[in-house]
Parts: C-alpha cells; structure tokens; sequence
C-alpha cells in the first residue's frame, strides 16, 4: 500500500551540516510512519537561469552532490530540470503540478531560510498556508550552528573555501571540502623530472581555494593515496593555463579517463616561477617531504613521511 512520502526541497548545493539535519529530519519522520523520505533538488542552480551574474560558484557538482546525497539514507533524489518555465510557476503550483503528483506528498520539511516558486514566493508561511489547506503538515528545521557560535550555511562555506580556510570549510561542512575530475593527457613533463602527476580538468563553475600548492588525500580507482597538487599554472614552463596536477605517493601506474577525488589538506605554498628546472626539482622533494609530513599527521593510515623524495 502506498502511504505516500515525507518530502524536502532545495539545491543543497554542498550537503552541508544544516543539509544533513534537514535530510535526517525527514527520514526520522519516513522511518516513524512508514513512508519514503524524498530529496526533490534542481540542476542547473536556479539562479543560473533567473539572475546569472548573481550565480554562486558551486561546492558541489551535480555528480559530487549525488554522491554526497548517497550516504543521507534517505529513499530517494528526485532531480527537476530547472528552466524558465519552472522558474515562473508560484509556489500553489509548483506543491500541485509538482510535489504531489509526482512524490505523493504526506509532509513537507524545509530548511529555515527556504523559499521555492516564482520570486521565492514560497516561504515558511506561505507554504504553511498552503499545506493547510491540503491537510499536508510543513514544518522547519532550525538553524545548525557550530560551538564556536557560526552559522552553517552554502554562504559561509564559500566565504571559506575562497579565503583559503579549509579547516573551516570542513567543519561547516562536516567533512573535507573535494573536487571530483577526470585524468586527463597532459604532456608527460612532471614524469621527465621525477614527478609524474594526474592531469585534471578544472571542473567547470566548481568552487577551488586560492591557487597554489597543497597536501592532498586522493581517492582514485586503485587506492587512496597522499599527495601534493599543483593547482594553477606553470610559470616555469611558460604555461599560463590554470590546471590541476597531483603527484601521488607510492604510485606507479595509469589512470587516464578514470574519475579519482581529490581532499584539500593543508597548503604547502604559493604559486612560482624558477630559473631553471633544476630549482623546481629541489623545491618539489622539499614540497613532498613537507607534504608526507602534514599527511602523516592529519592521516596517519597512509604511508608515513620516510622519505624526502621517492
């Protein structure tokens, strides 16, 4: 018998810990009464379509978010195109041509600073209305804020990813701030010098700290590893194209067109040019010894910093 479902709404861009107490909260209420417990979210972000200049870097990817998403528990992700057409529909009707049919809704959760339907007309009391109306019960999940007395929101986490704060991103978060890509060719010159790294694309409208040279956790197809990643471009070499590069530890293999994930762990240092490659070489087994180091102590089930350089 079908009894229908408990339902949220909202971009979730970041799955985030306000996210993830709204999420609990609507499959705390599916597994009570015996319904599903539904996600409905929009790709592309709607302020891509209704105000573009005013549209966020994203903290998560589509494919991020879903993988994110996947560890909720909760039945389901339900995913609406979001296009002008769903951009001009009022709140009345994106509950009646949308919600309803679509998730048999029994209850709707919203996040506090919520709104959906034309203009965001869909606010806490607005939708309050309108469930009573129909004998659909809306409640709010309060605000999640940390010890320390900060606010988690998508807003807050931008401000630190931009500024270069990752512990601070992680903790609003509630884990590790990543980006997922897929290796790419790239010339092999990393090889040539001792280095040899995985190139990646730049993820398009996806959110990275300030350029430069960090400690990093990877998860790829073969293994987790430690390692340290160029993320900009290459003075040294005259190439002014912005990439991503990592260098992984304990690594020998081949990974082109496989999807790995890449953990931002601690900065190791700016962007550079050297006069010759000999320099850079020097520079980056000092990179790599610092590297093992910071990862030895942030993630001490990988290898531990024995060497300088392998």
């Amino acid at each position: 018998m079908n009894v229908g479902s408990v339902v949220t709404v909202g971009t979730f861009d970041g799955v985030h810990l306000g996210h993830r107490a709204v999420l609990d909260e609507i499959r705390r209420r599916a597994d009570a009464s015996g319904r599903r417990s539904i996600l409905v979210t929009f790709e592309p972000h709607p302020l891509e379509v209704v105000n573009p200049a005013a549209a966020p870097a994203l903290l998560t990817t589509p494919s991020e978010r879903l993988a994110v998403l996947a560890t909720s528990g909760i039945d389901r992700v339900m995913t609406l195109r979001f296009d002008e057409r769903m951009a001009a529909r009022s709140p009345a009707e994106f509950v009646d041509e949308v919600l309803r049919p679509h998730t048999d809704l029994r209850e709707l959760v919203i996040g506090h600073d919520h709104g959906f339907g034309r203009g965001r007309q869909g606010d806490v009391s607005t939708l309050r209305a309108l469930g009573a109306e129909r004998g659909i019960p809306v409640d709010v999940v309060a605000p999640v804020t940390l010890a320390s007395g900060v606010a988690v929101s998508s807003t807050a986490i931008r401000r630190a990813v931009a500024g270069g704060d990752l512990a601070g991103a992680a903790r609003l978060l509630g884990r590790p701030y990543t980006v997922d890509a897929v290796v790419e060719r790239g010339e092999a010159r990393g090889r040539t010098i001792g280095f040899p790294t995985l190139n990646l694309g730049i993820v398009p409208r996806k959110l990275l700290p300030p350029d430069g040279v960090y400690a990093v956790v990877v998860d790829t197809p073969a293994g987790r590893f430690g390692g340290m990643m160029n993320q900009g471009d290459r003075p040294t070499f005259g190439d002014g194209r912005r990439l991503l590069e990592v260098h992984l530890f304990g690594f020998d293999g081949v990974l082109y067109d496989r999807r790995v994930s890449v953990q931002w762990v601690a900065p190791l240092r700016g962007i550079r040019r050297f006069d010759d490659v000999a320099a850079l070489q020097r520079q980056l087994e000092d990179d790599q010894h610092r590297a093992r180091t910071m990862l030895a102590e942030a993630h001490p089930d990988l290898e531990a910093p024995a060497r300088a350089s392998e």
